[in-house]
């Protein structure tokens, strides 16, 4: 596969809060596409130290986690613990009982798993709504 003629799976959802990371995960997501998105939360990061997080999977068929650096797995799990206060899943599959295994049980980061059929659900819970692309 050639990476740069592959549609990225990891897509930005606009909102109408300044301090919240949403985004789309589309497909398959390449090792290439996991180093982006935590290079994209870095830089939210950088922007507010405290952000909610919303993902909103689609079609997910998997993720390519060997591709992923050690070094930026370690540091992206200890910077979410730091910067994260919520994170909203929605959709499948449910990933959130994986990403609670990775964090500590002192943890500060809420996790919560939305099915699709009630993403508003997810977006309240956050306090935020997206902004249609115009």
């Amino acid at each position: 596969m050639n990476y740069l003629e592959a549609v990225p799976a990891v897509r930005r959802i606009d909102t109408d809060r300044d301090d919240l990371f949403a985004i789309d995960v589309v497909g398959h997501v390449t090792g290439a596409d996991a180093e982006n998105l935590f290079g994209l939360l870095e830089a939210a990061y950088a922007l507010h130290p405290k952000i909610d997080v919303l993902v909103r999977l689609i079609d997910h068929d998997g993720v390519d986690w060997v591709d992923v650096s050690d070094e930026t797995l370690e540091q992206g799990t200890a910077h979410a613990v730091e910067h994260v206060g919520r994170c909203a899943a929605v959709g499948e599959p449910n990933w959130v009982p994986d990403a609670r295994s990775l964090l500590s049980a002192s943890s500060p980061v809420e996790l919560r798993h939305f099915e699709a059929a009630d993403e508003a659900s997810a977006w309240e819970w956050l306090g935020a709504r997206p902004i249609a692309p115009r």
